[in-house]
């Protein structure tokens, strides 16, 4: 499922994930940036080609938890497939990730803080666990919220036996490890996803889009 083209969407876009252009980080192509799917563009029906990592173009899967809390740290419940007709915003976590307290979690609280409020706008946070299994724990999730002053809703994935206890999240989502962030059209397309936002540039989209 693609996202019809819009000039002033595409270069927003990438301006987000100019961060990961310009530290090295194994990125991804962003909307309607330059990446030899000129052709598959224009074809209706053709499926988006996948990158390296992430869903970009596809449309979000749904997150099912077992573990969910919302901004007062109570048992709460998420669905990204109820969230449809607003903008989404994630992020994949660990607690012991030092790049996610370098960029994600000031990236997210950032955020949180210009959009919790927003009634086109939902926002969720979910810790998945790949390693570090004693360290990145449910009740970390709990002090990370209160850490950062996060009033969203937040969730832990540590996967199952059925999936070696690799988080169905990050499978799902096709996530390059952690911070990991998407952002999620309307319709239910994803339209970035990548390790780091321009947090500016992200806040800045996002206020256009729900104006």
């Amino acid at each position: 499922m693609k996202l019809p083209v819009n000039v002033t969407r595409r270069t927003l876009l990438q301006g987000i994930g100019a961060f990961s252009a310009a530290s090295g980080v194994p990125g991804l192509a962003l909307a309607g940036s330059s990446n030899g799917e000129g052709e598959s563009q224009s074809a209706e029906n053709e499926q988006p080609q996948l990158e390296k990592y992430g869903i970009r173009q596809y449309t979000a899967p749904e997150i099912r938890l077992d573990y969910w809390i919302d901004a007062q740290g109570k048992p709460a419940e998420f669905s990204v497939v109820e969230q449809r007709g607003k903008w989404v915003f994630l992020k994949f976590f660990q607690n012991w990730c030092p790049g996610c307290h370098r960029s994600g979690f000031p990236t997210l609280k950032k955020f949180a803080d210009e959009f919790s409020e927003h009634p086109d706008v939902a926002i969720a946070g979910v810790q998945t666990v790949f390693e570090g299994f004693s360290v990145n724990t449910q009740s970390a999730v709990r002090e990370l919220q209160l850490r950062y002053d996060l009033p969203i809703i937040m969730g832990h994935d540590a996967g199952t036996k059925e999936t070696q206890h690799h988080p169905l999240t990050m499978i799902n989502y096709r996530t390059g490890g952690t911070p990991w962030l998407v952002l999620i059209a309307p319709d239910g397309t994803v339209v970035f996803n990548d390790f780091h936002a321009d947090p500016d540039l992200l806040i800045e989209f996002v206020r256009e889009q729900v104006a």
